[in-house]
């Protein structure tokens, strides 16, 4: 009788910890689907933001590739506009510096 207690009681537990090794071995199964989930879910969010933060980057250096070469033609402009002005003053500064210049020399 008190081996059939014994035997009975090794198998409960035995089946007990089978029951526990299961249901643990079910836990780990679903914490990894979830996991798994969870970090697809997460790289679909950080792909979507890395497209969206490239595509406005790649707009914004067209942006400022326009509005710099818009910059560039308006000084362009303003330089061939004025350079006819300078180069004006230039020569009168040198003929006025060459005749101070001669008169220097003749009065020597």
């Amino acid at each position: 009788m008190l081996l059939t207690a014994e035997q009975e009681a090794q198998s409960i537990v035995a089946s007990a910890k089978s029951l526990k090794m299961g249901r643990l071995k079910q836990a780990k199964d679903e914490a990894d689907r979830e996991a798994t989930l969870y970090r697809s879910h997460m790289e679909a969010e950080y792909q979507k933001t890395i497209s969206e933060t490239s595509g406005s980057s790649g707009s914004n250096a067209k942006r400022l590739e326009e509005e710099t070469d818009l910059k560039i033609q308006n000084l362009k402009k303003s330089a061939a506009r004025v350079s006819s002005d300078i180069v004006g003053m230039l020569i009168n500064t040198l003929s006025q510096a060459k005749k101070v210049g001669s008169v220097a020399l003749k009065s020597k």
